[in-house]
């Protein structure tokens, strides 16, 4: 896509992981840039990883700020948000100033870019697009478990970023429907890209026999390590398949890190089983590939509520992009991403989860039939490069006279 005279210049604004580590964030990135927009991210550094200040990668200028705490509780939550809004607009200052942009594209959590976005919309003139990757309100009560005074202000500064974004991006028909009904958004203006990946980054390779830890199976795990990941269901699910079934010849590979790493390990211990899990924590992408082209089954333990169940989850797109059978409990997104690449275990039943990989792994040809299924799904319907053109349809429509 060529514009006449100048390019179109785009300032993404993402605190949820560092580019290019987000793979949603740096697809679209990549997308807009290989349109011809010039693409800055305003983005923070990672815990132990990513933590140049600045850098240039595939043409896209990063810029990257510090966070003081990985937030736990209100008042965490409450000065991590206040350190990234003043580094983000620090940050977009430097830009206007330097590469200048004509669009604040922001993706959340947390719902409060648009404090960003809309100062520079009212001010300067720029556009602002809501690229909605969590619904707050719903993760809120997902951690919490409470409806409470912040909950309703969570739910107010949803309302207030969809009333300044000109355009709202979805990753699924349930975001579309919570932007239209609950934000306001006219359904003209709300576009559904979904997280596809990218096969040509998710590459099929040879097992590494030696991550079964002497096992004939591998149980393979790629997410965050918190609380509404469910991994407590999968760790118990472990303990079922090995103390009340007896299974011995199966092995768990866990990667990823997050706010509860560390009690999940400990759990691991309490309930028996360190010797049939393996904990990796936050790896680089080969590690990770190395343990889900591995593994026998994958399995996506997210516990059922009322986010996760609107919700599009990177790790199925990844099992399946990679041929893998999965198990999860069974949610409404999770349900249309794999359909028959699935098994779908009772909600928040860990009990039936080991059952159902158990059952699975005993049953090479359904694993086969089910890999081949969802590779083929992901070919055919998911992968990145039928979403791409939705994304720059959604920035057309942004910058319609």
């Amino acid at each position: 896509m060529a514009f006449a005279g100048k390019p179109r210049r785009v300032l993404v604004i993402v605190e949820n992981l560092p580019s290019p580590f987000d793979r949603r964030v740096w697809q679209e990135a990549t997308t807009l840039r290989e349109a011809g927009y010039e693409v800055s991210i305003i983005c923070p550094v990672g815990k132990g990883y990513a933590t140049e200040k600045f850098l240039i990668e595939d043409g896209i200028h990063i810029y990257r700020h510090r966070l003081p705490l990985e937030a736990e509780g209100a008042l965490g939550y409450a000065v991590e948000y206040s350190a990234a809004l003043f580094w983000e607009f620090a940050l977009a200052f430097k830009v206007l100033f330097t590469r200048g942009f004509d669009v604040v594209h922001a993706c959340n959590p947390p719902d409060l870019i648009f404090l960003v976005g809309g100062f520079f919309k009212v001010f300067f003139g720029k556009k602002f697009i809501f690229d909605h990757h969590d619904v707050n309100p719903e993760l809120y009560e997902a951690k919490f478990g409470r409806r409470d005074i912040f909950y309703k202000l969570v739910l107010l500064a949803e309302r207030l970023t969809f009333k300044v974004a000109s355009i709202s991006i979805a990753t699924n028909e349930s975001y579309k429907k919570v932007a239209v009904e609950r934000g306001g958004m006219p359904p003209e203006r709300v576009f559904v890209v979904r997280s596809g990946p990218k096969l040509d980054l998710l590459k099929v390779t040879p097992p590494v026999e030696a991550l079964k830890c002497g096992r004939k199976f591998l149980v393979g795990y790629v997410g965050v390590m918190s609380k509404q990941e469910g991994i407590e269901y999968l760790l118990e699910a472990a303990a079922h398949i090995v103390k009340i079934m007896g299974r011995t010849d199966i092995h768990f590979g866990l990667v990823g890190g997050g706010t509860s790493f560390d009690q999940l390990v400990l759990y691991a211990r309490q309930l028996g089983i360190t010797d049939y899990v393996s904990f990796t924590g936050r790896v680089p992408d080969q590690q990770m590939l190395d343990v889900l082209n591995t593994s026998d089954v994958c399995v996506n333990p997210d516990v059922a509520n009322e986010m996760n169940d609107k919700s599009t989850m990177n790790k199925i797109m990844e099992y399946m992009a990679l041929g893998k059978p999965i198990v999860q409990f069974d949610l409404t997104e999770g349900r249309y991403s794999a359909h028959a690449a699935s098994l779908y275990a009772k909600r928040n039943d860990a009990v039936d989860m080991a059952e159902k990989i158990v059952a699975l792994l005993d049953d090479p040809a359904r694993r086969e039939a089910m890999g081949a299924f969802g590779r083929s799904r992901v070919e055919n319907e998911l992968e990145w490069k039928y979403e791409a053109p939705k994304l720059l349809a959604a920035y057309e429509k942004l910058f319609e006279k």
